[in-house]
């Protein structure tokens, strides 16, 4: 596969953690203004099968940590995506009742952290990503010339790539983690 090909999903999740990492301060602490119901059908309650769809995302977002200091990327990665995807489930149908939870000072401290833990994750990511670029692009460019430069190059521009992946998904792992202390309410 060539890096062309391996920065689009990259981007993507860097994208995604960025994403994720700034919408949780929004969904966190903000009240929206009450607008008058235009809608049929009534707001859905969050219950026992919203605590059951948050008790299988914090597990996969275990399991997804656990799998990247493992260094398993792809397992990783696939973990932390279904996690994502509860979570998102969670904050359409229980964004009002979450929304109307206040988080305590600890909690407000721990979001605060883990903001910054992602906003350096990623940027250290994007750095890496840069360097691996420009590595590559050296790389083809003295490929003719000199073979060993060219052929090392590329090898600390792929290992670069993938600790850009490692450094995005930890991002990632930070951002779900705001979001698990969000919505632990619903694990009692």
């Amino acid at each position: 596969m060539t890096l062309p090909r391996l920065l689009r999903p990259l981007m993507l999740l860097v994208a995604i953690s960025a994403v994720l990492a700034l919408s949780g301060p929004t969904w966190s602490q903000t009240q929206a203004p009450s607008q008058p119901q235009t809608s049929a059908k009534p707001p859905v309650k969050c219950g026992p099968d919203h605590a059951i769809l948050y008790k299988r995302a914090v597990t996969l977002l275990d399991k997804a940590e656990k799998k990247l200091a493992a260094k398993y990327t792809a397992e990783s990665k696939a973990l932390l995506k279904e996690s994502n995807s509860l979570f998102t489930i969670l904050l359409k149908e229980c964004g009002p009742e979450q929304k109307e939870r206040t988080l305590t000072s600890q909690e407000e401290q721990q979001e605060a952290v883990n903001k910054k833990l992602a906003a350096d994750e990623l940027a250290q990511a994007e750095r890496l990503e840069k360097s691996a670029a420009e590595k590559l692009k050296k790389s083809d460019q003295v490929e003719a010339t000199q073979r060993e430069l060219s052929v090392k190059l590329a090898r600390e521009a792929k290992s670069e790539n993938e600790l850009a992946q490692v450094r995005s998904l930890r991002a990632g792992i930070y951002s779900l983690r705001n979001q698990q202390m969000i919505f632990r309410f619903l694990a009692k």
